[in-house]
């Protein structure tokens, strides 16, 4: 349950070995929420982040071995992580992958393992999520989306493709659930420097994980339902959306 400030106490991180997510979570930490847990595949590589997390103020961390694409053992996770905990206040969705686009735009099945991952899994994940908070009448769901979903670019059809599914799936969900006591916040930064990224040139108003994550606490705070990252992008992107189709295909990234 919240605390008497309204911090969420709890968290689960499904994707608990992102960047964002983990910087996200070391900015929870600090502002009083206790139980933590990551959920990832091969979980035992973040034993480090669980040492590090304890003397910062996590009474509990637990690290759980968790498949995004396996969506059935997915759901599963999910529902023995409530089960075990009774109450989760937070749940970030963070698992997510970029793919290459070189090679996802001719292979078909490459392409679908993006899909996968970055749309059918996570909406799995967060239905299975959202329904236990609504047994439990609270909580928020932190989905991390892209500006790449706003308006999917020829070169990067596939990965744009994937976020714009989440993306709308999501705001018709946050509708949904209006009454409930349960929010979804949808956020939508530009290019992130992470781990996932390094092998990438740097997009203009390019940001990092820190500053996500500081949004995304600022977002859970607050009562949009949208946060953008930075914030100068949300009219970048208005702007961007209205732009005719032959000018919009010989922009840049």
């Amino acid at each position: 349950m919240q605390n008497a400030l309204g911090a969420g106490q709890s968290v689960l991180v499904l994707g608990g070995g992102s960047d964002i997510g983990l910087a996200t979570v070391r900015r929870l930490v600090a502002d009083r929420t206790r139980t933590v847990v990551l959920a990832a595949r091969s979980p035992q590589r973040l034993a480090g982040v669980a040492a590090e997390l304890r003397p910062a103020g996590a009474t509990t961390v637990e690290l759980v071995d968790w498949d995004a694409d396996d969506t059935d053992t997915s759901v599963q996770v999910i529902d023995a992580v409530f089960d075990t905990y009774g109450d989760i206040d937070l749940v970030l969705v963070t698992a997510g992958v970029l793919g290459d686009e070189s090679v996802t735009q001719r292979v078909p099945a490459e392409a679908v393992k993006v899909l996968h991952t970055n749309f059918v899994a996570a909406a799995a994940a967060i239905l299975a999520t959202v329904n236990r908070m609504r047994a439990q009448g609270h909580g928020t769901v932190v989905v991390l989306s892209s500006v790449a979903g706003e308006r999917v670019r020829a070169d990067n059809l596939v990965y744009g493709s994937s976020k714009a599914g989440l993306d709308g799936f999501c705001q018709g969900l946050a509708d949904s659930l209006v009454g409930t006591g349960v929010r979804v916040l949808v956020v939508r930064p530009g290019f992130v420097t992470t781990s996932m990224t390094a092998h990438l040139q740097p997009r203009p108003m390019a940001t990092t994980a820190d500053a996500v994550a500081a949004a995304i606490v600022a977002g859970i705070g607050g009562n949009a339902p949208t946060v953008w990252v930075p914030g100068k992008l949300r009219p970048v992107m208005a702007a961007m959306r209205h732009l005719p189709r032959p000018v919009f295909r010989r922009l840049k990234a």
